[in-house]
Order: C-alpha cells, then structure tokens, then sequence
C-alpha cells in the first residue's frame, strides 16, 4: 500500500499519512485534495512511503491531485524547510505562507483570458462553412484572419465573449503562447566613479552577498538597475524587495523606462487575490522577467534566478510579525546561498547586523559616498535647542522663521513627525485623568477631524467626552502634537501656505498617495507635513527644507534598538532635502542638541555611529553579538500566562552548567494588555546562534505538548521587539 505523507496549514508541527494510488515522486510539491476531520482541505505532497505507523483501517484516501507539476520546486521546498526549522514553525503552515491565498483553497483558479488567440487547423476548417446569417460570428471568423487581439474581439458584440469562449472550449481557437521578448534595455545615465566601482565588483563577486552603503541620493537604484541589465541579458529572472508598498510605483515606473520589453511582475497585498495568483504562476512558469514584491515576494518561484536585490535592507518591514515571523532579508540571504546567486542589499543606515556582517568580511561592502546629480550635495543639518525656546503646538518661532523664508524664495518644506493624530494624550489638568483604551495598556489618540478617541493598537475607540469622568471638569487638554495638530498650528501660523498631509489616515483611499505625489511633484503643495510615508525612497526635486519634530522621544524608549531606528529614520527623512541642484537644509529640534546621535546626524557619519552602538552592544551582549529567541503568552489573566510561561522555562533549563544558552525569567510584556488579553514573555539568549538553535530544536515540540487553557503562544526567532 502507498502512503503520501502531506503538509496541511495546522498549527501542528508534523505531516499526516493518507491512502495514496497513483502518485509518483515526480508529484512532490504538488497540492492534493483531502479530507481533513468533516472539511476537505488543500494539503502539499512531501514524500511517498510504503508504511505508515498508522493502522491502515484508519486511513483515509488522497481524493484529488490538484496540479499536473509541482507547485513548490525542491528549491523552493528546501528554502522553506529551511524557515520552517529555524524560525520553530509547522512546515505545513510554513508552505502555505509561500503560496497565494487563492492558491490556497479548494476551488480551482479560474484561468485568465488570453490576451491573443489564433485559430487552430480544426477553427478554421469549422468556421470557414458559416451561413450568411451568422453575421456576427463571420465577423469575428473575418477578425481572427488579421489578428486576435482578446479586447478587441469580445468588443465587437454583445454575445462575442459567449461565443469566444465557447470556441475555446472547443478547440477551435488556442491562446498564442508568448514568446520571451528580447530584453533591450534602454541607456542610463553616465555613472559616477562610485557606481561605477560597485557594479564592477558586483560583476566579479559572482554568488556571495554584497552590501551596497550608500548615502541618499547617491543612486543605489541606478547600481541595481545596472546589475537587473546585466543579469536580464543572460536571461535570467530578477528578484527586487521592497519594504513597502508605497515604494513599488515610482521603483516600478523606473524599471519600466528602463526595461520596456521585460515582462515585469508586482506582488504585494494590495494586489488581488486572483491577480496575485496568476503573476505567481507565470513567475513559477518563467514568464516573467523582473518582480517586484514586497516581503512575501522572497519566496515566489523563479527557475531561472540570477539576482536578488534587497532595498532599504534595515528597514523593519521586512520582518513579519505574525504567522511564520521571518525576516525576508535574511531569507533572501539564505535563498541565494542555496540557488547559487547574487543578493544585493542596499541602505544608506544599514542595519547592524548586515554592518557587522560586513565588518566581519561576511558580507562584501560597497561605498557610495557621493550623490549621484552633479553639483547635488548633502544637506546642511542644524540642531534647533528647544530647551529655552517655548514651543507653539509644538513648533519653535525659529522654525516658523525658516518655514516663511521658504515660502518667500518658492521652495517646498517638509514637517516630519512620525505620530498621526492630533494629539497622543486628551488630559484633565484638574484630576490627571488620561483618555485610555478599554481594552489595551495605551492611551487613546485624539482625532480630531473624526471627533473621536482611538487606539492605535486595537482599533477601538469612543466619542470626545464633553467633560472628565472623573471630576467634571470641562477644560480637557490635548498633550503632545500629532500630524494633524501640526497641520491645524501651521494653518493659523502660515495661512498663505498650501499644506499637504500625508499619513494613514489621509491617504486612506485608494489611489490617494499616487494623486498626492502628483500634487507635490507639480508644486501644487508648499508644506508637506508627514510621517514615514514621506520619509524614504520619494524624490521632489523642489524639496529643499526637511524640519523634524518630536524626534525626541525615542531617547526615552526602554527598547534597546530605539535609537539605531531613529538614526535610520533622520537620515532617510533628511536625504528628502536638496536632491535636485538646490541646496538643502534639515532643521532638528531637540532638547538634547549635544547627544551623540544628533552629533553623527550632523556629520552624516553612519560608521562612527554604527561603531558606537556595536561597542555598547558589545558590553551588554545585544544582538548582533548575541542571538536571541522570545517566547510570548497571552491571556485572560497575567497570572495564566505567567503560569504557563513558567512551565515552558522548566523544559528549556540547560542540563549542565557549561550551557551557552540563557533563558530568563517570565516578565509582563512592555504593553502588558491588547484587545482585552494580558500578555508576558521570557528571553533566551546565547553568543552563538547554533546553540541556541538546538536549545530551540528539542524544546519547541515539547511545547505543544503543554496544557494550554485559554493560553495562546508564539515563538520568535531573531525578534526586533522586545
């Protein structure tokens, strides 16, 4: 009797044996139909055996196989092994996460129209004998002999796609199968010294992994488009990351001038489930050349692979915090260590482990020290001391100042704070009531325009109180500025200015931030005020001034990675200024002007930095030094979860006393309550990243093992919160 062995998307760690006829090894990484308790779930073939330790009377039969070739090529299936061991999550639910959502589900994939068709011998021979009165099929009969455009051919009448169909469902018509154009890319510019160094070292370092430090504006892109030409004219495929979503239209434009006959595809979640699936499938079938893709793009399959590039490598998007969390930088690492390709990662702050990689000769590291425009300089970087200087809804009368002459010479300014809302805090000077969720450890964001209270962390939210619940008092103050105080004080303040707000909230519907980068690149906006959003990968030409406010507050945070993020976001948010042949300028306020890292943001000097925090990372054995797993616990109560949580260290406790692996005591979370669940957590911690991974190996099967009522669990791998 055969037995296949297949992965279902459970949160259990193991595979599960059915019945098995008519399976070959050459449907390893197929999808099957079975029946899984009362459903029938979509599962992935792993393995074919002879023997199950199951009795055979109990199991059940394979009912369908789903697809002709394997959807997950052994690339594929050994990348995601891989994720699956490291990051101590169920294979099955590992797969699963590599494939489209649509490619998920029991219902079949309806097949795309083709976008040309031809007749085949059997069409011509049974439509060439068409009455006369079949007008409209003559027609489209008559059409098909010019050419067959699908558009055109199902516009020419109101039962054409009926008949269309129809005609393909016969065979009389086929789709015409594209023929992989010839990639021409068009020329670029000149490259500067620097770029041309990095792509000539790119070419000789073959299969390794490169770190392209750049500083902004010094055209990182322009090396990646370099290598993308290189690596397209031996025919083979391209892999570009991206962190968000609202970098891949200006990134895609680009690639589109420069590539036009590629066949370029973009994954991210705003694209459609359906569409989604197709673009996979024809990066699967090799029918595309280029993809752009957020994270989840790292696992689409490519057969011919011959690069991938990684922009804004440090950028914590790329870590996934639910789910399978993975970091899709490291996972590109690792992909192209496997398939034998080049992975580029570029920043202008890298993050420090790809620094220490780097330093450590791991990584081969590339310098872009200029930027790219002639004549195009850093911007200057002044510190505005606030410690005496009283603030007007946030703003200091020096920054006004500034903010006026800008305004006088026709020259665009950008306000950046990364908070939205209008103010964190809604506060009772007369009994210190604070405005806090229900159901969160926060505070409730006031929103002004909305006239509502929310939470940034749960979503829930109430009406503005017309007076303390408390006392009664009806004098509540806002505390603290957010995008929307900024824009309303900067209204009052400079009411001849056109502002433009972009955040979340503002750029809510759809289409919304592309119609706001036309506004902003047509000069119909003198005032940007923004969060991150605003903060990397943008290019306006007439942005000159980049003001930062409220920077402040990272200093404070008890995370230990606060201020490498800070450092990371200043300089992507300064390199907005002075991009083009103006100078620019990036006024910071802060009552703490002599800290070091307003000190290095003057000099825009990223290796003093990094150096500085390696050191301090160094004496306190924080990553990248160290390496670090957290096991979380949430649930009604803090005490079950810490109960649990203590249950789990029992079983993690090293056998001997020479043990290199750590593991602390359970601690509430930092946020101790969200969406009504108490949450802890416990650390392991080790200096070197193969003893921990065996600490992990032997203990997280045993950790499904445990009594979890009411208690729910996750295990995290390389966490960036802590």
């Amino acid at each position: 009797m055969q037995i296949a062995r297949v992965a279902l998307d459970v949160p259990l760690p193991q595979l599960f044996d059915y019945r098995a006829e008519g399976l070959n090894e050459a449907h390893l990484g197929c999808r099957v139909l079975v029946p899984f308790g009362r459903r029938q779930r979509v599962a992935i073939l792993m393995a074919l055996d002879q023997h199950s330790e199951i009795e055979p009377a109990r199991l059940k039969s394979v009912m369908a196989l789903l697809d002709e070739a394997p959807l997950l090529d052994s690339g594929l299936l050994q990348l995601l092994t891989f994720c699956s061991q490291y990051y101590q999550y169920p294979l099955g639910a590992t797969l699963f996460t590599a494939l489209p959502g649509r490619l998920r589900q029991t219902e079949a994939l309806r097949e795309a129209m083709p976008q040309q068709v031809c007749l085949t011998p059997a069409g011509q021979a049974a439509l060439a004998a068409l009455p006369a009165q079949a007008r409209l099929q003559r027609q489209l009969f008559q059409a098909l002999q010019q050419g067959g455009d699908w558009q055109v051919l199902v516009s020419m009448g109101a039962s054409a796609p009926a008949l269309l169909k129809h005609w393909l469902t016969q065979g009389w018509l086929e789709p015409v199968r594209g023929v992989a154009p010839e990639l021409s890319p068009t020329d670029g510019p000149t490259l500067s010294p620097d770029q041309g160094h990095a792509v000539a070292a790119l070419r000789e370092l073959g299969a390794e992994t490169a770190l392209l430090f750049g500083i902004t504006g010094s055209g990182k892109t322009e090396v990646y488009l370099q290598r993308l030409a290189e690596v397209l004219a031996t025919g083979q495929q391209g892999l570009v990351l991206v962190p968000e979503i609202n970098l891949t239209p200006q990134l895609l434009q680009r690639f589109r001038q420069r590539f036009p006959t590629a066949r370029i595809a973009c994954l991210h979640s705003e694209v459609s489930d359906a569409e989604r699936a197709r673009e996979w499938l024809a990066c699967q079938a090799g029918e595309r050349d280029l993809i752009l893709g957020t994270r989840l793009a790292v696992f689409t399959p490519l057969p011919r692979l011959g690069l991938i590039v990684v922009d804004e490598e440090h950028d914590a998007s790329y870590k996934q915090q639910e789910g399978l969390r993975y970091s899709a930088r490291d996972v590109a690492v690792m992909r192209g260590r496997q398939a034998g390709v080049q992975v580029l990662l570029g920043s202008a702050t890298p993050s420090l482990e790809s620094w220490h990689n780097a330093q450590q000769a791991r990584y081969r590291l590339l310098s872009l020290g200029q930027r790219a425009v002639a004549g195009a300089q850093l911007p200057e970087v002044v510190l505005l001391d606030t410690r005496r200087a009283p603030l007007r809804d946030g703003l200091s009368e020096a920054l006004l100042r500034v903010l006026r002459q800008q305004l006088q010479r026709g020259e665009q300014s950008l306000l950046f704070l990364n908070r939205r809302g209008y103010a964190p805090v809604l506060f009772c000077d007369a009994c210190g009531w604070q405005a806090s969720c229900r159901r969160c450890s926060a505070r409730l964001v006031w929103h002004r325009g909305e006239r509502r209270l929310v939470c940034h962390h749960c979503g829930w939210g109430q009406a503005v109180p017309q007076h303390c619940p408390d006392c009664g008092n009806q004098d509540l103050k806002p505390v603290g500025s957010g995008t929307q105080r900024l824009e309303a004080a900067l209204a009052e303040a400079l009411p001849e200015a056109r502002l433009l707000r972009v955040d979340r909230d503002s750029m809510r519907r759809k289409g919304s931030w592309q119609a706001a980068q036309q506004q902003i690149v047509a000069g119909e906006a003198d005032i940007l005020i923004g969060t991150q959003m605003l903060a990397k990968g943008h290019d306006f030409p007439n942005l000159t001034l980049v003001a930062v406010v409220g920077a402040d507050g990272s200093l404070y945070s008890a995370d230990y990675r606060a201020s490498e993020r800070l450092f990371a976001q200043l300089v992507q948010v300064a390199g907005r200024a002075g991009r083009a042949d103006k100078p620019g300028r990036v006024l910071v306020q802060t009552a703490f002007p002599d800290h070091p890292l307003y000190v290095a943001l003057t000099r825009h000097d990223y290796p003093a930095f990094a150096a500085q925090l390696l050191a301090e990372r160094a004496q306190c054995l924080f990553p990248p030094l160290a390496y670090q797993a957290i096991l979380r616990a949430e649930a009604r109560t803090l005490e079950q979860a810490l109960q649990w949580l203590q249950q789990a260290r029992q079983l993690m406790l090293p056998e001997q006393a020479a043990d290199t692996v750590e593991v602390f005591e359970p601690v509430p979370a930092l946020m101790l309550r969200v969406n009504g669940r108490e949450r802890a957590q416990l650390m392991l911690q080790s200096t070197t990243r193969a003893a921990l991974q065996q600490r992990l190996r032997a203990v997280t099967p045993q950790l499904y093992g445990l009594p979890t009522p009411g208690v729910s669990w996750t295990l995290e791998v390389d966490p960036l919160d802590v």
